[in-house]
């Protein structure tokens, strides 16, 4: 079937990474990392589902991911450091819009023990790169909540600039919250954006 070897055959590889589509034998990997990191990630995430963490769900998660990937939509993928093939966390860039637009939305999260080790920053500038240069993408855009400062950090320095402000953008943690918006440009003007 076409997903599946789309599906098996992306990757994406940076000097400490491997970014790939989630398989079905990452669930263990994937639900403890979740779990033992629930405290660290739901201040700034959506609220989980009661099944948040069910095989089901992480199963849904899987086909969902192939479905994307090999339609074109989504590009969803986790980060495995290379050295020891450990889940460190996951970046997807989502809502992609071709025709005039060539535009897509990124989004991220790392697990707690992972946190400040740069691992981010290198799988946003690899992911960009990629949307760039494999998928002939011009504008990736991301959102954050204006108190995340170390997500806004790890835009800014992956090339990101601050476009504004969006009132009531989404759910996080069960209320509507207020973000910041960034984007990074292929072609950008505004000032240095060389993310790869």
């Amino acid at each position: 079937m076409m997903l599946s070897r789309v599906h098996r055959k992306l990757r994406v590889e940076t000097d400490r990474l491997t970014l790939r589509a989630p398989l079905h034998s990452d669930f263990n990997a994937w639900t403890g990392l979740r779990r033992t990191s629930e405290a660290f990630l739901t201040p700034w995430e959506p609220a989980w589902a009661h099944d948040h963490l069910s095989r089901r769900a992480f199963t849904n998660r899987v086909y969902w991911a192939q479905r994307s990937i090999g339609t074109g939509t989504a590009l969803p993928l986790f980060m495995l450091r290379r050295a020891d093939n450990v889940l460190v966390g996951a970046i997807t860039l989502d809502n992609i819009r071709r025709g005039p637009a060539q535009a897509g939305t990124l989004g991220y999260w790392v697990g707690e023990s992972f946190a400040r080790q740069g691992y981010m920053r290198e799988a946003i500038e690899a992911v960009v790169h990629h949307a760039y240069h494999r998928m002939d993408l011009s504008r990736i855009e991301a959102a954050c909540l204006p108190e995340n400062r170390a997500s806004r950090a790890v835009l800014e320095k992956s090339g990101f600039k601050y476009e504004g402000v969006a009132q009531s953008y989404l759910q996080i943690n069960g209320r509507w919250r207020t973000h910041v918006l960034y984007a990074a440009l292929r072609s950008d003007r505004r000032g240095r954006t060389d993310t790869g």
